[in-house]
């Protein structure tokens, strides 16, 4: 007696799977990720170098994400609006020169995203470390000296968001709230709801009569 090797257990169909269709050549391989990262970071090290003592990355407004599922999320945008760049005394064109990203796209709809990117600017001002492009003239908005030996360079983001958790509050469960049946209130505001119509209707007959 020989039991063939391969074969399927029970009452089964036997494996006759033609897999002779040069899937190899169609397969799309990314054995140069390794390499791309560190290229990546050899750039961004250059980068760095190149434009010392500027941060590397350019200061983002705070923004809500789009579509009602996600507008409670907050996010990093494009740029700072020009209602935004004026309400810090800014001009676009300065705001551009010093590390701090300009859309003339979007617009403000929300006050309070409106100051909260205007503290955001003015917080990036009063940290900002001017340097002076001739030192033996410098500018009335250039550092001082003491300042620019201080100077170190962000090569993270610029005023990362900060995640507030809110706490709940808790207390006990008074006699009141636990005489009350959360169900039956529901269902008592659903059936007022429902017949409200038809008491209008019975009053008016009523009042008729």
């Amino acid at each position: 007696f020989f039991l063939a090797a391969g074969m399927v257990k029970h009452n089964n169909i036997v494996p006759n799977v033609h897999l002779r269709k040069d899937w190899d050549r169609r397969v799309r391989t990314w054995f140069n990720q390794p390499g791309r990262k560190q290229t990546r970071r050899r750039k961004r090290n250059e980068k760095a170098a190149a434009i010392f003592p500027r941060p590397l990355q350019k200061l983002r407004p705070v923004v809500h994400c789009p579509t009602v599922r996600y507008n409670a999320k907050e996010r990093l945008g494009r740029g700072f609006t020009l209602a935004e760049l004026a309400g810090a005394s800014i001009t676009p064109t300065y705001a551009q020169t010093v590390g701090i990203s300009v859309d003339y796209r979007r617009t403000n709809r929300s006050e309070e995203s409106y100051n909260r990117n205007v503290a955001r600017l003015n917080e990036y001002k009063q940290r900002l470390i001017v340097f002076p492009r001739n030192t033996n003239k410098p500018k009335s908005t250039d550092a001082s000296a003491a300042e620019l030996e201080s100077a170190t360079q962000i090569r993270g983001t610029l005023l990362p968001i900060k995640s507030t958790k809110s706490e709940v509050e808790r207390r006990a469960i008074t006699d009141e709230e636990r005489k009350k049946s959360a169900f039956q209130t529901l269902r008592v505001a659903r059936s007022n709801r429902r017949l409200a119509g038809l008491r209008k209707k019975k009053k008016e007959d009523a009042e008729k009569k």
